[in-house]
């Protein structure tokens, strides 16, 4: 049985620790559950672990909007650094409480 525990929550503002953007987190898979050809894409040494939560972010960089797959390890928290601008994010999401966004309805 598969016991992993997501370091981030749903609403959270996190930021790539090697990339230039941030996002807010709408999703978590419990391990990788992206494509391999996904996966091959990366560059052989910087590939992340599989067995880690992975997230899905609405993410932003200063061109553009987008939807991100990261792996725990690349995320810090990074709420600090004010709301996220994307576009999405009210249609999920309650108004950015300074920390992180709540949840406009109730998981199962």
């Amino acid at each position: 049985m598969l016991k992993a525990h997501a370091k981030y929550n749903l609403g959270q503002v996190v930021r790539h620790r090697k990339h230039p953007f941030r996002g807010v987190v709408f999703d978590i898979d419990p391990e990788f559950a992206n494509t391999e050809e996904w996966y091959d894409a990366i560059p052989e040494d910087s590939r992340p672990r599989k067995d880690q939560p992975f997230y899905h972010l609405l993410a932003e960089n200063e061109q553009s909007y987008y939807v991100a797959y990261v792996s725990e390890q690349n995320l810090v928290v990074d709420g600090a650094s004010g709301p996220v601008d994307h576009p999405d994010v009210p249609d999920l999401f309650g108004d950015f409480d300074g920390r992180q966004y709540p949840l406009h309805f109730q998981m199962n």
